[in-house]
């Protein structure tokens, strides 16, 4: 048995018996980000971070930020920031606007590498930090070790069936990263004209994405639907290759687990588009009524993940029974009537269940979000 946080800010215990992972808990986040600087780079390095610097300190949610240089490799550096919680960074670091921001160092930097944390502890500025309404994570989560990501990406229209067709068909790369990071599962869906991507990772995710993309059959797969991509890349440069995987990328915001088993489950996925702006506020909403029904062992969703990156909600699912068996519990809502409150978030194309019953309001719904599965591969375990 594990404790869980509520998705809803409040900071209360509560006992559960499913794993949960999510940034909509309310509490404190520091970003920790790792650069490598090209030797006699360091000073366009600092005048570009001094830019961004002064951009981001009127980024909503933006707290304070700090540099520092190693003393023992000049080349490397450590820029951490405090955010007033998770979600007001996530819109910000996945926004067009973070993408020019950041421009102006990548022709200085080797590598990076980001990490997020919430604060659960601190020491001196404790009391401050109670008193100025900024919050502390309430306990430790434990999780299930697996790290979820996923990757999104439009092709031009009329290109669909073809697409499907050689993402469908490709060997599966290596599941063994190294001695400590592993593939999991991908399993890759449609909705029109858009491709989901979703991984799941034991260790390392950036040591295991860059496995794939090193995988001749992979690398194979990525060139064969270039043509039909309506970003245009070139994955031999790579400052093409970095801008369009920064922008497809699709990041879990929310992952809860019941206490069952669910390895007979059928997994399936769900495209929420939302309204202009309203891409966040219709992720929490998802995450609060998936952390309430992981709690009900009627309902027939047994794990979900919640990925959002702008206007762009997916919701993973597995569930016992089908989808329609329960289309209320299979779209994330725990009330039928909460079918208008989902509508009101989602564009304007998902507005015909407004005028429908309830009943077929739901089966509408489920019907404008299902997403066509492609391939579901997951890997075997070691022996």
């Amino acid at each position: 048995m594990t404790t869980t946080e509520r998705v809803s800010g409040q900071q209360t215990h509560q006992a559960s018996k499913c794993v949960s992972q999510s940034v909509f808990d309310g509490s404190r986040l520091r970003v920790v980000l790792l650069v490598d600087v090209y030797d006699g780079a360091q000073q366009q390095f600092l005048e570009a971070y001094e830019q961004l610097c002064n951009q981001v300190a009127s980024v909503p949610g933006h707290v304070s930020d700090q540099l520092c240089q190693s003393i023992e490799n000049p080349s490397q550096w450590l820029i951490t920031s405090e955010w007033e919680s998770a979600p007001p960074f996530l819109a910000w670091v996945n926004s067009e606007e973070h993408v020019r921001m950041v421009e102006p160092m990548h022709s200085c930097i080797r590598d990076t590498r980001s990490l997020r944390f919430h604060i659960v502890r601190e020491t001196g500025g404790g009391a401050a930090g109670a008193t100025d309404g900024r919050r502390l994570q309430a306990s430790p989560r434990i999780g299930d070790g697996v790290i979820r990501h996923a990757l999104t990406f439009t092709v031009k229209p009329g290109s669909e069936q073809k697409v499907a067709e050689i993402l469908a068909n490709y060997k599966s790369p290596e599941a063994r990263v190294d001695d400590t990071t592993r593939l999991c599962r991908t399993s890759l869906f449609m909705h029109g004209n858009r491709v989901v991507r979703a991984i799941e990772v034991r260790g390392d995710l950036l040591a295991a994405l860059r496995h794939v993309a090193r995988q001749p059959e992979v690398r194979a797969v990525e060139e064969a639907i270039n043509p039909y991509l309506e970003q245009h890349r070139d994955l031999n440069d790579q400052e093409s290759a970095r801008v369009f995987f920064t922008r497809a990328a699709l990041p879990a915001v929310h992952h809860v687990t019941a206490a069952q088993d669910v390895t007979q489950a059928e997994r399936h996925a769900l495209y929420y588009p939302a309204r202009p702006g309203m891409g966040m506020k219709l992720a929490q909403l998802l995450a609060q009524q998936d952390e309430r029904a992981a709690d009900d062992p009627r309902s027939p969703v047994l794990r979900s993940t919640v990925y959002e990156r702008d206007d762009v909600v997916v919701r993973l699912i597995d569930v016992r029974g089908g989808l329609d068996a329960d289309p209320a519990m299979g779209l994330g809502l725990t009330d039928p009537a909460q079918a208008a409150e989902l509508t009101t978030l989602l564009e304007d194309s998902a507005d015909g269940a407004h005028a429908e019953e309830p009943k077929g309001a739901l089966a509408h719904l489920v019907a404008l979000a299902r997403m066509d599965l492609i391939t579901d591969r997951r890997s075997a375990p070691d022996a």
